[in-house]
Formats: C-alpha cells, sequence, structure tokens
C-alpha cells in the first residue's frame, strides 16, 4: 500500500471571495486513523486529514457549507465521514461508498446522517471498475430515497459506458470534469462525450481538479477552458471544491487558496458564481 503526500500546509488566502453559504461540494476527511482506521484494502494510505483541519482550511478560503466525499482508503466503513458531518451542526453532507452488506435499513441511517448520494469508482489506479450486477442493483435502491451517483471515472470511461450512463434514471455527478486530459484539447472525444451529457438533466459535473487535468501544472490554467465550456452548458448542474487533502494527486500539489482564485477565473460572473457555489449545491443536496 502506498502512502499518499500530504496537502500544502501554508494555504494561501485567496483574492476571490466567495459568497455567503459557499459550498466546498468535493472534500474528504482522512482519519484520524488511531479512531477510524483505513482498509486493509485500500490502494493508498493518506496521512491524516482530519475534521479540524477541514475546518481550519475552510475558515482560510471563507467557505462554510461542504460535501464531505467519502474515500476508498476508508472502504465502506463510512464513521469518520458521518462524525464530520454530524460535528458540522448541519453545515455539512455527504457522500457514501458501500457494499454488498448494504441495506433499506442503512440507507435510512445514512439518509438521517447527512448522506445522499454512493459514489462509484472507475478509475483504474485505484482498483478499477465496480461490478456492474452491484451498480444496478444500488441505482434501485437510491432511488426511492432521492439520492444521486458520484462517479469518479478515467477519460477513458465516457466513452466506453456512454450509451449505459445515458439510461440510467438517477441524477449523475461527474467528478473531476472527468478527468480528460487538456493537451487532448477541447475537440477530444471524451470531452465531447461529456459535453454531451450535459444536454441532459440528470447530469451533473464538478469544475474541480484542475490539478489533474492539467497538462501544463501549475497555476494548471489550461484546464480552464474546460470548466468555462462546462459551465456554459449546464451552469445549473455545475458544483466545484477543493478536493482537499489532494490524495493520489500526481506530481503538483496544490495550494488550496490558489485553487478558489482558479474557480474565479473559471466562472467570473458573480451571478455564475453564486449558482455553482451556493444554489447548486443547496438544491442538490438539501443545505
Amino acid at each position: 500500500m502506498k502512502t499518499t503526500a500530504p496537502p500544502d500546509p501554508n494555504t494561501r488566502k485567496p483574492k476571490f471571495t466567495p459568497p455567503p453559504l459557499a459550498c466546498d461540494a468535493h472534500c474528504h476527511i482522512f482519519g484520524p486513523g488511531s479512531k477510524f482506521p483505513y482498509s486493509k484494502d485500500a490502494a493508498y494510505e493518506p496521512p491524516d486529514s482530519p475534521f479540524e483541519a477541514l475546518q481550519v482550511l475552510h475558515g482560510k478560503l471563507g467557505l462554510q457549507r461542504a460535501v464531505i466525499v467519502h474515500a476508498s482508503c476508508h472502504g465502506a466503513d463510512m464513521r469518520a465521514t458521518l462524525d464530520g458531518i454530524a460535528r458540522s451542526k448541519g453545515a455539512y453532507r455527504g457522500t457514501a461508498i458501500i457494499d454488498e452488506s448494504f441495506s433499506e435499513k442503512r440507507l435510512q441511517e445514512y439518509h438521517d446522517g447527512g448522506i445522499r448520494a454512493v459514489r462509484f469508482n472507475f478509475v483504474k489506479h485505484l482498483g478499477g471498475r465496480p461490478d456492474m450486477k452491484f451498480f444496478e442493483k444500488t441505482i434501485a435502491m437510491i432511488r426511492p430515497a432521492g439520492w444521486h451517483l458520484i462517479l469518479h471515472l478515467d477519460a477513458t470511461d465516457l466513452l466506453e459506458f456512454d450509451g449505459l450512463f445515458r439510461r440510467v434514471p438517477v441524477p449523475m455527478v461527474i467528478d473531476h470534469m472527468g478527468r480528460v486530459k487538456a493537451a487532448a484539447g477541447l475537440e477530444q472525444p471524451a470531452f465531447k462525450t461529456l459535453l454531451g451529457w450535459m444536454k441532459q438533466e440528470n447530469f451533473w459535473v464538478k469544475v474541480c481538479g484542475a490539478e489533474r487535468v492539467s497538462s501544463m501544472g501549475p497555476p494548471f490554467t489550461d484546464a480552464v477552458p474546460f470548466a468555462q465550456a462546462l459551465i456554459a452548458a449546464a451552469p445549473d448542474r455545475i458544483l466545484w471544491g477543493t478536493d482537499w487533502p489532494h490524495p493520489n494527486v500526481g506530481a503538483h500539489m496544490p495550494n488550496d487558496g490558489d485553487l478558489v482564485d482558479l474557480f474565479a477565473q473559471m466562472a467570473p460572473d458573480p451571478a455564475t458564481q453564486r449558482r455553482i457555489l451556493v444554489e447548486n449545491p443547496a438544491r442538490l443536496y438539501g443545505f
């Protein structure tokens, strides 16, 4: 099991001031491992990045709400995420990773605890795609509860699963702009497929993970045109988040203050900023 790098501890104060009730719609809580152990089957072990550190980060960035994306290093053990949501006193929601033991009773328990989605990871270096029968079973189970899916995909998955995903009857949120590569350009088939999905009312996308999309490295501005195209396509179904503490980020650990300012380049219009940071997450997560 590899150990991942810690986040940049020297968060810069962003020049951009987010609107009141702005939401970090993609961040994680890791551990502490002594209280919430990491899964023995995890593809990586992160440094502890607990609730208290996330609170400090959001204070510096000017963010009041968050969606805790439960990460694969904790497996289907949801305790770290549920604990963070409970301690946020209504400011956080969360997403779940589930296994075959998931039941209607547990769905209700998670719903009461602030969970609103199930995340499926298709990314190869994190273990690859799920069992597709379980994927279909999960959709049937969460649909009556009004939950949605979070899909963490490789760019190649956008093409391979195009037909299947278009038939899914619940909302789907695509992480990190589909992890397309900026060097391949706006006309690459994977990105054109993602733009096509945004014409359907049940597709959402997060314009975060610029450091994962970028082919140039810091300051990751080559990812901005992709975010702008997605925002233009469906401004009412766009989310943004830091991805703190940036697990498995690759060569360049971003500074979260810089990422907030990069968002302001993606969406320079104040009304659009408010839509993405406040209105859209409030509608999807019930803040």
